[in-house]
């Protein structure tokens, strides 16, 4: 019986059954109607305690036969045996907890033991239920087949990424997997990325690029926040980045971006930020979209793009000028994320490029594969170029700055 709270009756007729057999024991009363024993024996001392004790010693005082007290201590022994036992039990289990998931774990040490010890007893001592229990082992199968086509999957992953430097997240892994017609959703890639651990890349180093000429002329904001145009050579933001090399040493970069189709149109690399750096970058645009009258350019409120030199090189291009706010990174936000996903995907968790000559070729590269390869996901895991081919005629390729 399985009873925690007993009916009056219930326990008056349980002392008085104790009571009616000289011979028994509080033990053996309580096994046979299902109670615990210690319970029992409080029942028992309650009534001694009503009735004055004058009925019959209570239990610690009673005097035992050497036949009763023998059971009594052969039932401990095997009581010891049992504790002894599941303690070796319990020590074989933790080893299976280790690491991964820690039901699955339990479920499978009940696998491995069960024909020695029994599922119901090693259920109960590892704390499963063993319906639980007998639900995995049913559906075994299904999860190794499940198994068997997340490892498959976690192999195209890795080619994916390898082909792509180790860059791609599943968002564009995905798209990767559609185009060779591998049909999976994307949560199912970033689940099988976890499991296997196939992680991204982070930025850590970082190193101040801006800075303001507090007499400099501003320009005003034209873009509001809006990294958005309806066609192409409308709109550009551009930034300058760092490429740390060597222990001390930096190589700065320079872009011109399209808002339209996010493609790089004008980039320069120099070991300076002059403002030599940001014209060359805004004359290679010139190049690769042949004209630039009536754009706009927006940028933050560096020295190079307020200088008079930069000014001059927009009106002579036909080139109207935008800035941000001072201070404010979120103005100027997709050139911003644009030169993060750079030092990301190029450093690979390093903080410096060896040499110049390995920083130059790395981004010369990876700037000619964003525009050309690399998934963009504003443009539906398109490229910049190819975007570009599927809503107009496409000018010609990009081409370096000098």
């Amino acid at each position: 019986m399985v009873n925690k709270h007993y009916p009056v009756e219930f326990k008056a007729d349980a002392v008085a059954l104790y009571r009616s057999r000289p011979g028994a024991t509080i033990a053996q009363i309580a096994d046979d109607l299902g109670v615990n024993r210690e319970t029992l024996r409080s029942w028992v001392r309650l009534d001694d305690q009503r009735r004055g004790g004058a009925d019959r010693p209570a239990a610690s005082a009673r005097p035992q036969s050497a036949g009763t007290v023998e059971q009594e201590n052969a039932a401990l022994r095997r009581r010891v045996r049992e504790l002894e036992e599941e303690r070796d039990i319990l020590r074989k289990a933790a080893r299976y907890f280790a690491g991964g998931d820690a039901l699955v774990n339990r479920f499978q040490f009940v696998a491995d033991h069960q024909q020695r010890y029994g599922v119901k007893r090693l259920c109960r001592l590892v704390g499963v239920a063993r319906s639980s229990f007998y639900y995995w082992k049913a559906t075994a199968a299904d999860r190794a087949a499940r198994d068997a086509a997340d490892a498959a999957l976690a192999v195209r992953i890795r080619a994916v990424r390898a082909a792509h430097d180790g860059t791609y997240g599943a968002p564009r892994v995905t798209a990767e997997l559609h185009d060779a017609g591998v049909l999976v959703n994307h949560k199912k890639v970033a689940r099988v990325m976890r499991r296997y651990r196939i992680r991204g890349l982070r930025l850590r180093l970082r190193v101040q690029t801006t800075i303001a000429d507090p007499a400099a002329v501003k320009a005003p904001d034209l873009i509001r926040r809006d990294f958005t145009a309806a066609a192409v050579n409308q709109r550009y933001v551009g930034d300058i980045t760092y490429l740390p090399v060597g222990e001390r040493g930096f190589l700065y970069l320079a872009t011109v971006i399209d808002l339209h189709s996010r493609r790089l149109t004008g980039w320069a690399i120099a070991d300076h930020m002059r403002t030599d750096l940001v014209i060359d970058a805004l004359a290679a645009a010139q190049r690769t979209r042949g004209d630039l009258d009536g754009a706009i350019f927006h940028s933050d409120h560096g020295a190079q793009y307020t200088s008079k030199g930069f000014a001059a090189a927009c009106a002579a291009a036909g080139v109207r000028q935008s800035m941000s706010k001072v201070g404010s990174s979120a103005d100027n936000a997709l050139a911003e994320s644009f030169n993060a996903t750079f030092k990301r995907e190029t450093l690979q968790g390093r903080r410096a490029f060896t040499d110049e000559r390995e920083a130059r070729l790395t981004a010369f590269r990876w700037l000619h594969r964003y525009n050309t390869v690399r998934r963009h996901s504003r443009l539906g895991q398109q490229s910049p170029i190819k975007y570009e081919n599927s809503t107009q005629p496409a000018p010609a390729t990009l081409t370096q700055a000098a």
